[in-house]
């Protein structure tokens, strides 16, 4: 398949497309005598592993770990359930970090609203913060 063709059939810009191909989550094509890109049929289903895995939050390089892992001839579910156990991990950190944060904001504002923006001291710059 061309790359206009990888492409339309993907919903996978050209550029995207040769930029991970640049980056190895796509292997080197193999080029027509006209110089043109020549993808195997495979590369739909490999564009929609690497589109599935983004979704779920993984990085580029954790896509990459993951298809070299399946290259050689591995299945990398196990690994792949290690990375989204530690992205689950990541996320609820994350979310008490946010939840955190929103309270603490929550507060400030509820003092701001109630307060008087004329009787600011402008010696602390502001009094809400």
């Amino acid at each position: 398949m061309r790359i206009g063709e990888v492409a339309a059939a993907s919903g996978v810009t050209t550029k995207a497309l040769r930029f991970y191909e640049e980056r190895g989550l796509l292997p080197q094509a193999d080029r027509a005598t006209n110089g043109y890109r020549d993808y195997p049929e495979d590369t739909i289903v490999r564009l929609e592993f690497i589109r599935r895995s983004q979704v779920a939050g993984l990085t580029l390089a954790e896509i990459l770990d993951i298809l070299q892992i399946r290259d050689a001839g591995t299945a990398p579910c196990g690994h792949v359930r290690d990375q989204l156990a530690e992205h689950l991990t990541n996320l609820d950190r994350h979310i008490a970090e946010l939840t955190a944060l929103r309270e603490t904001v929550a507060g400030l504002h509820g003092t701001a609203a109630a307060g008087d923006p004329a009787q600011c001291n402008a010696e602390v710059i502001c009094s809400y913060l």
